[in-house]
């Protein structure tokens, strides 16, 4: 069992609600949910029930069905079925996989009005209208929605703690690591770009680096997303699979925001607005929208029309652009492993920033225009609003550039703080070297992304 960070939204969820609302985690496939869920419900109650309604019987259902106007009834048959004793106040309910049994979900305000015991629920596409049709969502449910193991969570299940609270410390003081310890963190770093943030996959890598125990699990786990587009994907199942497909390509260019024609000839945005909700709802990618008026409030000028396109998890992009194929381990895996960081330029290492920041709980926002004016063109990777310094710590939007390489230009960085002045913070570009900061300009060495 790896330490996950949403372990302490749990503890939290149970100290605030003290019963007097469910939880609902929500996120794609095989991130390991259920596996938390049921690893809480050990640690922190006398004694807990997992229903797993992957595995239930018609039977089941029925006497669930059955039981819901008799509570008495109904806690006595899940005691007598899963072999629990249940204990007033101290016992956690999970319904795992709870969007393959909607009424369970409607059962929820029920079950929390009547106060004896704590619910827990896991589940992915589960506001697909689809698993949501005839039900009554319930008010007494709260929502968290858990992402794929950040880079830090890496480090911790590779037995790196040491360095991963150097990493906090470095980046809390704004000093860099010893050179040695930087090194280190930047070999880690290649490695999670290729491996990613999927459980099953990183287990398979922490014994003995296995990079192939690695791939194989992924390109299972992608299997598992495609099944689900064609099972779930309905009318748009063909276009959430054209752009899944298109995302490797996507990110390989320079211009990375989304070309639809590319996706289908003759498309327009409105044509994918269904399948870019579906891909959102399931997480199996990260969007990122166009801000084309950055201010505290970035959503109040967002084009969603106009976006970029990132896979949930980076080890599953090196997987779907590499080694989807077969077992053999691809040369670029093997240049990436040796330190050659040109071989992410323009695709993974952009992508596994954006999985830190949705991570945090970022919504992905960019900045890009197009001039003939050659002070008004420019093109910012990521727009962040964090606390800034030099306004007494209130929040400012901080443009944020992503570089694979050494050697870069930060011209958009300074176009960006000219024209939209005070409402800028403190400018930051993500790289492989050192930190270091100046000219209004932190710069921050890649593995440092989820500290932000």
């Amino acid at each position: 069992m790896f330490k996950r960070k949403v372990y302490n939204k749990l503890l939290a969820w149970k100290r605030q609600s003290d019963g007097h609302s469910a939880l609902l985690i929500e996120g794609a496939r095989r991130i390991g949910k259920s596996t938390i869920a049921e690893e809480f419900a050990k640690n922190e109650y006398s004694s807990y029930v997992m229903v797993d309604f992957s595995l239930v019987t018609d039977e089941f259902r029925q006497v669930f069905l059955d039981t819901r106007t008799d509570l008495d009834s109904f806690f006595l048959y899940l005691s007598a079925t899963y072999g629990a004793s249940l204990v007033r106040r101290d016992t956690l309910i999970v319904f795992d996989e709870v969007q393959l049994f909607p009424q369970a979900r409607e059962f929820i305000k029920h079950l929390v009005a009547d106060g004896r015991y704590d619910y827990l629920e896991t589940g992915s596409l589960v506001s697909l209208k689809t698993n949501v049709k005839d039900i009554l969502l319930p008010s007494e449910e709260e929502s968290l929605r858990m992402s794929p193991m950040d880079f830090e969570e890496f480090l911790w299940a590779m037995g790196e703690e040491p360095l991963a609270q150097a990493i906090r410390a470095g980046y809390a003081a704004r000093r860099p690591l010893p050179e040695t310890l930087h090194r280190k963190a930047m070999r880690l770093w290649g490695e999670y770009t290729l491996v990613g943030g999927m459980p099953q996959a990183v287990a398979a890598y922490a014994q003995g680096r296995d990079m192939a125990a690695a791939d194989r699990v992924k390109r299972n786990v992608l299997g598992l997303y495609r099944n689900d587009i064609k099972k779930y994907g309905g009318t748009d199942a063909k276009r959430i699979k054209a752009v899944v497909d298109a995302v490797p390509g996507m990110l390989a260019r320079h211009e990375k925001k989304l070309v639809y024609t590319e996706v289908e000839e003759g498309s327009r945005s409105r044509d994918f607005m269904m399948a870019f909700a579906w891909l959102k709802e399931a997480a199996t990618v990260n969007l990122c929208t166009l801000s084309t008026d950055p201010s505290l409030g970035l959503a109040l000028s967002e084009d969603d029309t106009t976006l970029k396109c990132y896979m949930g998890d980076t080890g599953l992009l090196s997987t779907g652009a590499f080694s989807a194929a077969g077992d053999a381990l691809p040369e670029v895996y093997r240049q990436v492993l040796l330190g050659d960081a040109s071989v992410n330029e323009g695709m993974l290492t952009e992508n596994a920033v954006a999985q830190q920041l949705v991570a945090n709980g970022h919504e992905l926002r960019f900045y890009s225009k197009w001039s003939s004016e050659a002070d008004e063109r420019m093109e910012i990777d990521f727009l962040l609003v964090l606390p800034f310094a030099d306004s007494a710590m209130k929040p400012r939007v901080t443009p944020l550039e992503v570089k694979s390489g050494k050697r870069y230009s930060t011209v958009s960085l300074g176009k960006f703080r000219k024209k939209f002045g005070k409402r800028v913070g403190e400018s930051i570009v993500l790289h492989p070297s050192q930190l270091s900061q100046g000219d209004g300009v932190l710069k921050l060495p890649l593995y440092m992304a989820h500290c932000l």
